[in-house]
């Protein structure tokens, strides 16, 4: 009986107790409660159990999802960011090639995501939800090049797997910033904190109303990717929210 994917008997049990721990998950009720934004899933093992690291440029997203990768023994999906050839214009202020960019994640990204390219009832992790692709298509493109490119984004958003979880992590935009200028990816090193701070907007504005599936959200401060306890904990909760074979 899988109680920790059932609002009403999370919500329930969070007005009786709401620091009642569950025995196997080892968080309180109301935490698990939280990451269902009032839904109720059904695991189901004929599809590719797809876990998406989500999160702003330079929170730890490709750190953790190799992490748990190994720790799970699963696939893992990277972005193909160093592969994009448009992107260091970009970044460097050619606008005119935004759009450019934007189609070439979107196309590579919904390739490697295609739910006929997974394999069922196996946990695949990627270090990116493939939503992020209208968060920074609205930040980067102007209104015209925006619209062409809704259009062109709906028919590959439906060959894209859903996930059946998602861990968002998140720290502040100045901590992130100085991850990313640590990392020294020259392309990267124009990137401001106000671009990072709207970024933030855009995927707190997708979580509100997210229904797909779980979210487990991460604060960096209280996920310590160096410790194995940390990775192993985390990795045992996604094993409680995926359907393996």
């Amino acid at each position: 009986y899988q109680m920790h994917l059932r609002s009403f008997v999370l919500e329930g049990l969070s007005q009786l107790n709401a620091e009642l721990q569950h025995p196997v998950m080892k968080e309180s009720m109301s935490e698990l409660a939280s990451r269902l934004n009032g839904c109720d899933f059904v695991p189901n093992p004929d599809l590719p159990q797809l876990v998406s690291i989500a999160g702003i440029i330079g929170v730890g997203k490709t750190t953790l999802a190799k992490k748990l990768s190994r720790s799970l023994g699963c696939k893992l999906l990277l972005e193909p960011y160093d592969e994009n050839p448009f992107m260091p214009d970009v970044y460097a202020g050619k606008k005119e090639l935004a759009l450019d960019s934007q189609l070439y994640f979107l196309t590579h990204r919904a390739k490697q995501l295609n739910r006929n390219i997974l394999e069922p009832g196996r946990i695949t992790i990627s270090d990116y939800i493939f939503d992020k692709e209208l968060i920074y298509a609205k930040q980067t493109l102007n209104a015209q090049q925006l619209a062409l490119y809704e259009k062109i984004y709906q028919p590959f958003a439906a060959e894209v797997a859903s996930p059946v979880l998602v861990v968002y992590l998140t720290d502040s935009a100045q901590k992130c910033l100085e991850r990313i200028h640590r990392r020294n990816r020259p392309y990267e090193q124009a990137i401001k904190k106000r671009f990072l701070e709207s970024l933030r907007s855009g995927y707190e504005q997708l979580f509100v109303d997210w229904k797909a599936c779980p979210v487990i959200r991460k604060q960096i401060s209280e996920l310590d990717c160096t410790k194995d306890a940390d990775i192993e904990l985390l990795a045992n909760q996604i094993r409680s929210y995926a359907a393996v074979k």
